[in-house]
């Protein structure tokens, strides 16, 4: 049994962060204490590299929490120990252990830190080690190998490479290089999808059986029961209105947003009560915004920013759309299904491993405003339709995407192997 969070525990990772100023002090490598072996349950750590809100960060909390609750020994590493994310996790009491990363790891800092991670993970008698980015791998799979650590886990979480590595093919191909090598350190390989194990396989020729596939969980319950609210969260926007819900991370292109403001063009048209609520941050902010003004669709459009009340924004509307080019497994897909929200998504990724066109949601090709635009119609004018595949797509998120999965099959990883049974390096 993977343990049940608290009403509490379940609120303050699904969005709805504490805002009081009360801080436990965190503890530091120097004074780590030995981990406990409890049950035969095997004390792991969890790095990443900050706490922020982010899918990748919000899925390690919720895991953490989880075990925790069951008295699993958990600890949580940062590269960089911020974010909103370090006071959930400690008012649990699960340590926060920060070895801080500057610019970069390749440095004398760098080297300094991979070596107070190794003496933390040696004298704590850690069995498993398991990296949840690019940054928490490069430090903690070599760090894990010095300390002899049994378990190495290191993780994709991402179909295509980041847009600064595009722009910079040198720093791209060293970089998958070094990735390489890193998953060959590993014992295994975590992707959140089939679509990133399958780069990995053919790309940089990692056998199958040394990649494990697990899919986020989603909290249906926090989502599920979010209550409709729209007068509070959306005063003088009429209950005419057609609202349509879009996950917003603004810090890539790649996440089609500038796609959805040419289809939206055709929507409002066709709907003039349509308005896209926008629920989310980043660099590529005012850029959208001027797109959306240049359009004269500033009056469709509500840009939020971040916000924390998540759950009630998608229960107050009528549509969840993801326009991306590139996804693992989003996590706001999730989220809207579990809403009770009917989805239209790009056919990109790990998408279709959530939605089967048609049946529960809604799929159209990436970077194709006019079939995006059809899609969101569609929804928008047959009542009948939104409902069937809202009921369909909280189905499946029930049945396939609990967080009770995730831990199930995380513990399996977890479970020690002798010494003499340990991977080799090619």
């Amino acid at each position: 049994m993977s343990g049940t969070l608290s009403t509490h525990e379940r609120a303050i990772v699904g969005e709805e962060l504490p805002r009081s100023a009360w801080r436990p002090k965190r503890e530091f490598a120097h004074s780590v204490r030995k981990q406990p072996i409890i049950d035969g349950d095997a004390p792991v750590l969890y790095l990443v590299d900050t706490l922020n809100v982010g899918g990748t960060e919000t899925q390690l909390a919720q895991v953490a929490l989880r075990l925790r609750s069951t008295s699993y020994p958990v600890t949580v590493g940062c590269l960089r120990a911020e974010g909103p994310l370090v006071e959930v996790l400690e008012r649990a009491s699960i340590s926060v252990v920060e070895f801080r990363k500057e610019r970069t790891l390749l440095s004398v800092r760098g080297i300094y830190q991979l070596l107070r991670l190794a003496i933390f993970l040696h004298r704590g008698r850690f069995q498993v080690v398991h990296a949840h980015d690019p940054w928490a791998n490069l430090l903690g799979v070599p760090a894990a190998w010095l300390a002899r650590t049994p378990i190495i886990i290191s993780s994709r979480r991402y179909l295509a490479d980041p847009e600064e590595q595009r722009d910079r093919p040198l720093r791209r191909k060293w970089r998958n290089k070094a990735a390489r090598i890193l998953y060959r350190l590993s014992t295994k390989v975590v992707v959140n999808s089939a679509s990133v194990r399958d780069v990995l396989v053919k790309r940089d020729g990692l056998p199958p059986g040394k990649i494990r596939v697990i899919h986020n969980g989603v909290d249906l319950d926090r989502f599920a029961s979010a209550p409709r609210d729209r007068e509070r969260l959306f005063p003088g926007v009429g209950n005419s209105s057609k609202l349509i819900a879009v996950a917003a991370n603004m810090y890539s292109r790649v996440k089609g947003h500038s796609c959805l403001i040419v289809a939206a063009g055709t929507i409002c048209r066709e709907v003039p009560e349509a308005i896209f609520i926008l629920i989310g941050d980043g660099k590529e902010r005012a850029k959208l915004e001027r797109q959306v003004r240049e359009a004269g669709l500033e009056k469709s459009f509500l840009f939020l920013g971040f916000r924390d009340d998540v759950p009630e924004l998608l229960a107050s509307c009528d549509l969840a759309v993801l326009p991306s080019e590139s996804e693992g497994l989003p996590n706001s897909v999730l989220e809207a299904m579990a809403a009770g929200v009917p989805v239209v998504a790009t056919c990109v990724g790990g998408i279709p491993e959530i939605i089967d066109n048609g049946q529960n949601g809604l799929l159209v090709p990436p970077e194709n405003p006019p079939a995006l635009a059809e899609a969101i119609l569609r929804v928008l004018r047959d009542r009948n339709l939104a409902m069937r595949l809202a009921r369909a797509g909280q189905e499946r998120v029930r049945t396939h995407f609990s967080f009770d999965r995730v831990v199930a099959e995380l513990r399996q990883l977890y479970t020690p192997v002798p010494l003499s049974q340990r991977k080799t390096i090619f």
